[in-house]
């Protein structure tokens, strides 16, 4: 009973968390372990659709960002969504577990003016001007597509209507629509085969 009444406190703070930070439509579903970060405080940086299940973390960073989740989607545990320029996902697109969807490097390649941000990071959270030598491109997954547990989408991919994203799997290259694609000693894009085909 007890274990009850503090998992549904935890439900209700992370929940009014997403709707201070987050536009979310009707019956959307926030898991008690999910989490948002949102430092520039735009909601409408960060939209979840009607019917879309969040047990992830959203995060937009301090300079730049936008999140934008379609209906019916699935967010998985311990998934992180992290924008520096835009994650767009269609709709009924599940995301499994550990997932890392990232549209940014996040750091600079240049060792001083990673040091740089990293100690302005630690001092003062996110800096809310663009942090040098940051390289972002907008990551796209469009509708009904599927992404296996611990994969990892980097920057500039876009995964077309319905791919399926096989697990464990670095995604570095658009995706076709329709396709599966495995990580593998190199990487393969294989057409999905009909039923009975």
């Amino acid at each position: 009973m007890l274990y009850r009444i503090i998992i549904r406190l935890k439900q209700l703070i992370v929940y009014r968390q997403f709707k201070q930070l987050a536009e979310m439509a009707a019956n959307v579903r926030i898991d008690p372990l999910a989490s948002v970060v949102n430092p520039q405080r735009d909601p409408s940086l960060i939209k979840i659709g009607a019917g879309s299940c969040v047990k992830g973390q959203l995060l937009v960073f301090g300079h730049a960002g936008r999140i934008s989740i379609g209906m019916d989607c699935f967010i998985g545990e311990g998934t992180r969504v992290w924008s520096g320029v835009g994650v767009t996902i269609g709709d009924r697109v599940l995301v499994s577990h550990g997932v890392e969807i990232h549209d940014s490097t996040a750091h600079s390649m240049d060792p001083e003016d990673r040091h740089r941000h990293f100690t302005g990071l630690i001092a003062s959270g996110h800096p809310s001007d663009s942090p040098p030598g940051i390289r972002s491109k907008e990551v796209i997954i469009e509708d009904d597509a599927w992404i296996s547990f611990n994969c990892i989408i980097l920057k500039g991919v876009r995964i077309g209507r319905g791919a399926i994203v096989a697990a464990g799997s670095v995604v570095t290259r658009d995706i076709p629509e329709g396709c599966i694609y495995r990580n593998e000693v190199r990487p393969i894009i294989s057409p999905i085969r009909p039923r009975g085909g």
